[in-house]
């Protein structure tokens, strides 16, 4: 009996590294996939300062925007190289 209680941890751990398991490296959340927002259009005006502020909130949000999707893929590439060199 004694045996036996040694033996069982043995065969159970050895027969679950026979069974080959098929790996998948996840896809993207749809949520991840979202574009970055449409830029504000200029609306008609005579003032320069209209213009500017809009622009500049233009480009603030371009290169956040940006900053945010780079990163991100950025890391899951890496995260997907990663799994992928693991055998």
């Amino acid at each position: 009996m004694k045996k036996l209680i040694i033996l069982l941890p043995i065969v159970l751990l050895t027969a679950c590294g026979s069974v080959p398991v098929k790996r998948t490296f996840p896809e993207a959340p749809n949520e991840f996939k979202v574009a970055c927002p449409d830029l504000q259009l200029v609306e008609q005006t005579t003032k320069l300062s209209d213009v500017v502020s809009t622009v500049a909130k233009n480009y603030g949000q371009y290169h956040e925007c940006k900053a945010k999707v780079d990163a991100w893929t950025e890391w899951y590439e890496s995260q997907k190289k990663i799994f992928e060199s693991v055998k």
